[in-house]
């Protein structure tokens, strides 16, 4: 089984945001993570956030442990501030989940 998280951004800088997502994948995949789906959104129908959403992914880990350490890392944290802070406005999560 794997612990996924199904999020939902207001990506605001698409360089910026896709600066974060290189620098971070290669630790994400490190501690047998990774993206199942990524999407960009045109239009949102319904939501139950005042945010607006126009990013959608599935992010997956080994466990629910994992995933807590991954988003806790220094090394992580370094490059979201660098990066992920500047280029998304609101982060709303979706749904966590095994599967």
């Amino acid at each position: 089984m794997t612990f996924e998280r199904l999020v939902g951004l207001h990506v605001t800088d698409d360089a910026a945001y896709q600066a974060y997502r290189d620098a971070m994948t290669p630790l994400l995949n490190a501690c047998g993570g990774g993206f199942r789906y990524d999407f960009k959104i045109a239009e949102t129908l319904r939501s139950d956030t005042h945010s607006p959403i126009n990013r959608v992914f599935a992010i997956h880990f080994p466990d629910q442990a994992t995933s807590n350490a991954f988003f806790s890392d220094d090394a992580y944290l370094k490059i979201r501030a660098e990066y992920f802070e500047r280029s998304v406005a609101a982060t709303t999560i979706l749904a966590t989940y095994e599967r």
